[in-house]
């Protein structure tokens, strides 16, 4: 039985769901965003409640069962409150701006970095240090945070580089004489 499975997914107000087929859209105050499951769940909506089941005891149904209603809640989740990841900038030059739709870094190259901010994401530059990515896709935000973060790394030894801000970077000790 999958624990995850098992519970139901809350609307919040101003939310709506609505399925045809496989496919669940759902609608809130940020956007509307689809998710079509396979054909080895079956999903329901009744009221503000939507509920995942699957169809049979195969293993495959049971494994779709839990990532359909992640799937689900992460649709509800960011279309009422949104996803976001925040990143922080270490080192002695390095920085950060927005230009247009241009993220501009000072990451100790020869050259500013920039990267292009794809749609369906926004991305701000509050401080100079750091950078905040939102977005209604949680995939979309993570991926576009991972790929700002993959520019400049964080090193353990000073910890330069660019961070999450939850992050821990492990440190190691120099070289001794």
């Amino acid at each position: 039985m999958s624990r995850i499975g098992k519970k139901p997914v809350e609307l919040p107000s101003g939310v709506s769901a609505s399925v045809s087929g496989q496919t669940v859209e759902v609608k809130g105050p940020k956007g509307t965003r689809s998710f079509t499951a396979t054909d080895d769940v079956t999903i329901t909506v009744e009221g503000n409640v939507i509920t995942v089941a699957p169809r049979g005891d195969s293993k495959r149904a049971r494994q779709q069962w839990g990532m359909s209603r992640s799937m689900v809640q992460n649709l509800v989740t960011g279309v009422s409150t949104g996803f976001r990841r925040e990143l922080e900038i270490n080192g002695v030059g390095y920085r950060a701006q927005m230009q247009g739709n241009v993220l501009k870094l000072a990451l100790g190259y020869s050259h500013d970095v920039e990267f292009a901010v794809p749609a369906g994401v926004t991305v701000t530059a509050p401080k100079q240090t750091e950078i905040v990515v939102e977005g209604i896709d949680q995939q979309l935000v993570g991926q576009v945070a991972a790929n700002i973060r993959e520019w400049r790394g964080p090193e353990p030894y000073k910890g330069k580089g660019i961070k999450y801000k939850d992050e821990y970077i492990f440190r190691k000790e120099g070289k001794k004489k």
